[in-house]
């Protein structure tokens, strides 16, 4: 093939209507989903991922234009980031390339982990939006009810225009350190509960506490991930990751079993 003589079919026109068309046909088929997961770090696409492969419709809403989390800037912008032992299994599963470093201890290039969680979270069938903010909850009597829904560049314009909303039956909020979701809908809806944030570093304390801090904390409403442990007063771990895999593989575990039972 001679790439010089190659003459490509590009128009505006065609352009814009197939852009239009496949997202509009898009934008239709995840209004309703089993699962939307607020936040694409590392818990939000481990969670995506073993739900999807389970054969939900599983919706992920990352309010940046770049899925990961903090994961891209490894530890204080060195481009690794650590994860231990049982956890490097979840990263062995999608290809992940580890490094050993003894005793249990692995570190993995801090690119090649959220790329590869998000393909990976593609390919069993979830959906990966970016650019998009949850401001709010859909509450019904059961509880939540799905997601209220807005760009993004429109919230950082400052300007006052409507949102729109997705249904789902279960909601995960894997929004990291804010636990935005968590906090939204206790102060939008003057809850009598408590989210005392995140304390301090304490990496041993704030691995073990994500999985017992990975649950349901308000009908159809759960967490994982570093905004578990920020509900719950757990403590900060940095850099090591692994707490926050194996957060997002129990959080689906718990919503599969839930779903199932309904």
């Amino acid at each position: 093939m001679n790439l010089k003589d190659i003459k490509l079919n590009a128009d505006e026109t065609k352009t814009t209507k197939a852009i239009l068309k496949a997202s509009f046909d898009m934008w239709m088929d995840i209004i309703e989903a089993d699962v939307v997961i607020v936040g694409s770090g590392p818990s939000g696409l481990t969670c995506a991922r073993y739900l999807a492969k389970e054969g939900f419709k599983v919706v992920v809403l990352e309010r940046h234009l770049a899925f990961g989390g903090g994961t891209w800037g490894g530890g204080m912008g060195f481009p690794y980031i650590a994860v231990e032992e049982p956890a490097d299994e979840l990263l062995r599963e999608i290809g992940v390339n580890l490094i050993d470093m003894g005793d249990g201890y692995y570190v993995a290039d801090s690119v090649e982990v959220p790329a590869k969680l998000a393909v990976a979270a593609m390919n069993a069938g979830a959906k990966i939006l970016t650019g998009i903010v949850v401001e709010d909850l859909i509450l019904r009597e059961e509880g939540v009810a799905g997601v209220v829904i807005n760009s993004y560049a429109i919230e950082r314009a400052g300007l006052h225009i409507d949102p729109l909303t997705i249904r789902s039956k279960v909601v995960v909020d894997a929004t990291g350190h804010e636990a935005s979701v968590v906090n939204t809908l206790v102060k939008k809806n003057k809850l009598e509960a408590d989210v005392p944030g995140e304390k301090s570093m304490w990496a041993e304390k704030g691995e073990n506490a994500l999985l017992r801090n990975t649950r349901e904390v308000y009908p159809n409403l759960f967490v994982c991930g570093m905004a578990a442990n920020a509900s719950h007063g757990g403590y900060r771990m940095g850099a090591v990751f692994g707490g926050m895999y194996l957060s997002g593989k129990l959080c689906a575990e718990l919503i599969i079993e839930k779903l199932k039972r309904e």
